[in-house]
């Protein structure tokens, strides 16, 4: 980027044979010019040779020679060519033109930019006069490459050293600086930037004012965010793209749709990445008519069409649970592309419908697009949620043959299908094909042995994770104590909750204090479940319905009716809460009470959502529920099952007569 600002580039380098390569040293062989002759740039000096460049500029030749040189660097950094770069290299010295510091800074470029992190830190420390061209190729490069780079951790010492030898920065040098904070999420470097920024007079500046609103917005800072846009006084569309995005980033709707008005009053009409970041707002917020405003405009100014727009559509309905919209808006793409194939398959997987996930993935790979890793671990999230195991064996196959297997994401999506379906060890063998295990690995395997009653084998492998210097999260303890809670291992159990709080300084959730509840009374302590419950300072659904459960199951009906009237003040509008407590009632056999709870459920809740029972049969899950005819062949179930009552009555009726 910063050689496309600087010059011209070229498309192209063809060489007839091979250069010999530079020494190691090969700037420090470079007699540097004096420094009366050499220009200024931004305050600094620039290297300079004893003899002028005047001379030297009269040589038709030597100038050809070195504008060659400066069109094949910018070549080989543009398309990362080391090897090229090396040969360019080696001429510019072989020429005697490694005193000019507009090659060196080329040079340099095309090591950065190829991954050379020691030669561009040695060549850059052989320079003896740096400009400020010098220190935004390096500051700017390291940050581009993110934080695998050797070079990012050492960016701030850089800045550092650049004041001290008295060169100021200029945008450019805040622009990678700010890009190496939001990398890091270092929102405190970030505001030490700002301050310098301030005092260089570059917080007027379009470029350095996008880079810090987008600091403080994906910091969470919006507040801080929109202070910067205010007291930006030229405004571009990147920096009112910018601003909208950071009210996206933090599903901020509301304010959003403010800024957006106010940015059409102020005569800005907006691009595709306005209306994905309106779209990304209306993501899990329920807001239909907003989305249904959004889809008018974009159809009136013709965004529609456009792949990134659409895509955000279908991905806010998805998102939101319309998944018919979410087709809907799919069908309606002129175009698609391997993200649109992604978002909707993503869609169908967060309502758990594996079968058209699968369906669609079929589709997906017969229109020619090839699934990312991406789409195939969204695809085995989906069937997760389902028992349908050979539909999982499937996408695991074409993993393997798309030669996606090495991907931990694929594979941790594949340990949690898996075991979402039983097939533990299905499970069992991805984890151990996994090289390095991170976090999530090791929690996503110990979940699958808890949800399957592996508690044994769920304790084992967090010791296994402790034992490999890995620390965990509070997922991770969720997993284990819900693990020893479902087998009954109490003391165990509560050594992993005092492990949590105690030795990793990790403050229980809702989920934690859930799995302790249920752990206490699956073992009958149900006196110290119920003060556990009495001293939280915020009680949840989840752990009185763990409570209950263990009190029906030790038939203490006080306790039982306690935690149940709790439970109903909690969450008056849920069904499934009247449905627990009117079964306990209905075990004691008081139908009266019965009678009441189902009143009140009929007066504050919608109707009832019906339990069904499932069947995998011919690639097709078949749901039933009880007295239900909506089924295309339930004329056929019903004969059938009729048939088969009268033949086990008249086969009961012939035994009892025997």
């Amino acid at each position: 980027m910063l050689a496309k600002c600087r010059s011209r580039s070229i498309c192209t380098v063809h060489f007839e044979r091979p250069l010999a390569f530079a020494p190691t040293n090969s700037a420090a062989h470079c007699k540097p010019r004096t420094d009366h002759d050499a220009p200024r740039n931004g305050g600094a000096k620039a290297v300079s040779s004893p003899d002028s460049e005047s001379t030297r500029s009269s040589d038709s030749r030597f100038d050809s020679s070195r504008a060659f040189c400066s069109d094949a660097l910018k070549g080989s950094a543009k398309f990362r060519l080391l090897r090229e770069g090396k040969q360019v290299h080696a001429l510019v010295v072989k020429s005697g033109l490694c005193s000019f510091l507009s090659l060196q800074n080329q040079v340099l470029d095309v090591y950065l930019k190829c991954g050379q992190c020691c030669d561009a830190r040695t060549l850059f420390d052989e320079i003896p006069r740096k400009n400020v061209v010098t220190w935004n190729t390096l500051i700017c490069d390291a940050a581009a490459r993110g934080a695998d780079t050797e070079l990012f951790s050492d960016l701030i010492c850089y800045f550092r050293r650049m004041l001290t030898e008295s060169v100021n920065p200029d945008f450019l040098t805040f622009n990678g600086l700010l890009r190496a904070c939001i990398e890091s999420d270092d929102i405190r470097l970030g505001r030490q930037l700002h301050c310098f920024v301030a005092k260089y007079g570059l917080g007027v500046n379009c470029f350095v004012s996008n880079g810090l609103i987008s600091l403080y917005g994906k910091c969470g800072r919006v507040e801080e965010a929109r202070q910067v846009f205010d007291d930006v006084a030229y405004r571009d569309l990147a920096v009112w793209n910018t601003m909208l995005s950071c009210y996206a980033w933090t599903f901020s709707a509301e304010e959003a749709f403010g800024f957006f008005n106010l940015m059409r009053l102020a005569g800005v009409k907006g691009d595709e990445f306005t209306f994905s970041s309106l779209l990304s707002c209306c993501a899990t917020s329920g807001q239909w008519r907003l989305v249904e405003q959004i889809h008018g405009l974009m159809i009136r100014l013709s965004f529609d069409a456009d792949n990134i727009v659409a895509s955000a559509l279908v991905d806010a309905c998805g998102k939101n649970g319309w998944i018919d919209d979410a087709q809907k808006a799919f069908d309606m793409m002129p175009s698609k592309n391997v993200v649109s194939w992604t978002t909707i398959i993503v869609g169908y997987g967060r309502v758990a419908d594996g079968t058209m996930a699968m369906k669609l993935l079929r589709a997906m790979i017969q229109k020619d697009f090839h699934p990312d890793e991406l789409t195939l671990a969204s695809v085995l999230s989906s069937c997760s949620n389902t028992t349908s195991s050979p539909e999982i064996i499937q996408v695991h196959a074409h993993t393997i043959k798309s030669g996606f297997e090495s991907f931990l994401s694929v594979l941790n999506s594949l340990i949690n299908a898996y075991s979402g379906c039983g097939h533990m060890d299905g499970a069992s063998k991805c984890f151990s094909s996994v090289d390095e295990p991170d976090l999530v690995t090791w929690s996503t395997i110990i979940r699958g042995y808890g949800f399957n009653g592996l508690a044994k084998e769920a304790t084992e492998n967090f010791e296994k994770m402790l034992s490999c210097g890995i620390q965990p999260d509070k997922i991770a303890f969720l997993g284990v104590i819900s693990a020893c809670a479902h087998a009954g291992m109490v003391s165990k159990g509560l050594h992993y909750f005092d492990l949590m709080i105690n030795t990793y300084w990790l403050v229980p959730d809702v989920e934690q204090y859930a799995s302790l509840i249920d752990l206490a009374a699956r073992a009958g302590l149900l006196d110290e479940a119920y003060d556990l419950l009495t001293k939280l300072p915020e009680l949840h659904a989840e752990m009185l319905g763990a409570y209950i459960g263990a009190c029906k199951v030790y038939g203490n009906e006080k306790l039982a009716h306690e935690a149940a009237e709790m439970l109903l003040s909690i969450e008056p509008n849920e069904t499934v809460n009247y449905n627990l407590t009117s079964n306990i009632y209905a075990s004691e056999g008081k139908w009266t009470e019965v009678a009441r709870i189902r009143k009140k459920m009929r007066d504050r809740c919608d109707d009832k959502v019906a339990g069904c029972s499932w069947i995998h049969m011919s690639d097709h899950i078949q749901a039933f529920v009880s007295s239900d005819k909506s089924h295309p062949q339930a004329f056929e179930i019903y004969a059938l099952l009729g048939m088969l009552l009268r033949q086990l009555k008249e086969d009961s009726d012939s035994q009892f007569c025997c």
